[in-house]
């Protein structure tokens, strides 16, 4: 009886017109009931203009999506008082909300720090993301630096795996993207290149042929290019050693009242501070990493010195919070981090530098293995490997000065990137020592601006250590 009941009804159903199916209202359960749904008058009317017509060939247009919905990649330049803990508590922020971190730069100091982070999203979760950080205790100012014209480089080591055959072939492409090779052995090759991250992918997609075996990247950093004219941040801005630029601020007209205050900052810390900085809103925290942060003794009685970790990781959001999580819990200090994506699809790299002990940096290294996104991790510290750091720097300087910081910048094989007609923009690689010894020799010209990558390094497959050959001098 219930099969007939069932069957006349599906009949009926069927016997019904099909314009009055069309127009039926749909129905909603709600508790065990049904209610009538309407769809809105702008629902109604916006399904109308993206019907299919002769026109569109049949094809339904799809309609534009709003301004504030479209994914882009935003750069984030996040100033901090730097304390232990603080970079696993900005890694939380974007943890705890599901966005996944591209790629992250690090420059650390005794007291302050400078990260680069690279995330994709909409303006309106950059915006979320921006509210929280600045509630966060030691966060001094965040900047989104995607709006404004900007000098943007990532460092790269590539380790290829390259007979000796094909080894013209990645030399040609070697100097078509001015890369260099840092390390030779038999059936290796590591190269270090250095440019925005098109160039970076570039590299990496034309070298995949050959076989990659390991990559470490820094993830980008970025500074605003400098403006021009009277009405630039910097303008009329020297250190002591350079009175002729210390003149009269320029007219009323062309200066508001923030830059005033900034300017006025300057001029009084320049009168023997080698670090005077103005702001761009009011900021007036000397945001200059020191040169000699980091520098260890490598003939520490206690054996305390720096090591080398590098953690290969899945990609997922999250991550990063979970590895600094370990460093924090137990107390350990990070020097430097650099977070970027490894040689497989879905992994990242991250290089960090930690002091300690050969047995405080062992137990580390057990308790990382013990999570689970965690593939590898290698103390590279008494093995010969290749490190690698960027900087980008700017610095004030007139006309007279100007010849002395490239001069400067020719004995170091640092790049000019960015020139201004007050300041000049370089780019430099190389490791730490070579760092601290540019940004000392630039330092009484007035430094207005540096961000620097964390460390990375490859192990060297030649077996061949540089930084113990230093010590000992090679036969005639």
């Amino acid at each position: 009886m219930a099969t007939a009941t069932a069957a006349s009804r599906l009949a009926v159903a069927g016997a019904e017109p099909a314009r009055a199916r069309r127009h039926r209202p749909t129905t909603v359960a709600v508790c065990g009931g049904a209610r009538p749904r309407s769809r809105p008058a702008a629902v109604v009317a916006a399904a109308g203009a993206a019907a299919p017509s002769p026109a569109t060939g049949g094809v339904a247009p799809v309609p534009p999506s709003p301004r504030g919905s479209i994914i882009k990649r935003h750069t984030l330049s996040v100033f901090v008082g730097d304390e232990s803990g603080m970079i696993n508590r900005i890694a939380g922020v974007f943890a705890r909300r599901g966005y996944n971190i591209e790629s992250l730069a690090v420059g650390l100091n005794k007291d302050k720090a400078l990260f680069t982070i690279v995330v994709s999203g909409t303006e309106k979760i950059l915006k979320q993301v921006v509210e929280q950080l600045n509630k966060l205790v030691n966060v001094i100012q965040v900047d989104d630096l995607s709006k404004e014209p900007q000098v943007e480089r990532e460092l790269m080591l590539i380790k290829l795996n390259v007979e000796p055959d094909k080894r013209p072939e990645v030399m040609g492409l070697v100097d078509i993207f001015r890369a260099k090779v840092v390390d030779l052995s038999d059936h290796t090759l590591t190269i270090e290149v250095t440019g925005d991250p098109g160039k970076i992918v570039a590299v990496q997609r034309n070298l995949s042929k050959f076989g990659i075996k390991e990559i470490a990247r820094t993830g980008k950093i970025a500074l605003r290019r400098e403006k021009m004219g009277e009405s630039a941040p910097f303008w009329r801005f020297s250190a002591a050693s350079y009175p002729d630029l210390e003149v009269a601020m320029p007219s009323k007209s062309h200066v508001n009242t923030a830059m005033k205050t900034a300017n006025q900052n300057s001029e009084e810390s320049s009168q023997g501070d080698v670090y005077p900085v103005e702001s761009y809103e009011n900021f007036t925290t000397n945001q200059i990493l020191d040169a000699h942060w980091g520098v260890m003794a490598d003939g520490d009685p206690t054996g305390l010195c720096s090591h080398s970790l590098s953690i290969l990781v899945n990609d997922f959001p999250g991550v990063l919070n979970v590895v600094t999580g370990v460093f924090s819990r137990r107390g350990y200090n990070i020097q430097s981090l650099a977070v970027g994506p490894a040689e497989k699809e879905g992994t990242s790299r991250i290089t960090t530098v930690v002091p300690g002990t050969d047995e405080s940096i062992a137990k580390l290294v057990h308790q990382l293995y013990k999570l689970i996104d965690v593939y590898e991790v290698q103390d590279l510290t008494h093995l010969p490997f290749a490190a690698r750091e960027l900087m980008i720097i700017k610095i004030a300087v007139n006309t007279t000065a100007r010849r002395a910081i490239l001069d400067i910048a020719d004995i170091f094989r640092a790049k000019t990137v960015d020139v201004s007609d007050h300041t000049v923009t370089l780019q430099l690689t190389g490791d730490l020592d070579k760092m601290v010894a540019l940004q000392r020799m630039l330092e009484p010209y007035g430094i207005c601006e540096v961000a620097r990558t964390g460390r990375v390094a490859l192990r060297r497959e030649s077996g061949v250590d540089s930084k113990y050959l230093r010590g000992f001098s090679l036969p005639l």
